[in-house]
């Protein structure tokens, strides 16, 4: 495996192992997004709403979640 042999090559160094678990989690999260814009609901939303009316229904739920996380 390559993280395995990543690490083996730098001899466990954590900062090189804690860099390469950050970009794998970065890649995953771009990929995940990639699925969820792929599929043709979420398509058909996009363009009947655009971007921003999409955001602007999303911020009020947002803004309640931030709300509740305080408490």
């Amino acid at each position: 495996m390559a993280t395995a042999a990543l690490v083996r090559e730098t001899n466990g160094s954590s900062s090189d192992r804690d860099t390469l678990f950050m970009l794998s989690g970065i890649a995953l999260m771009i990929f995940g997004a990639g699925l969820v814009l792929s599929n043709p609901t979420v398509q058909k939303y996009i363009n009947q709403f655009g971007i921003g009316g999409l955001a602007q229904g999303a911020l009020p739920d947002f803004e309640r979640y931030l709300r509740l996380r305080n408490m």
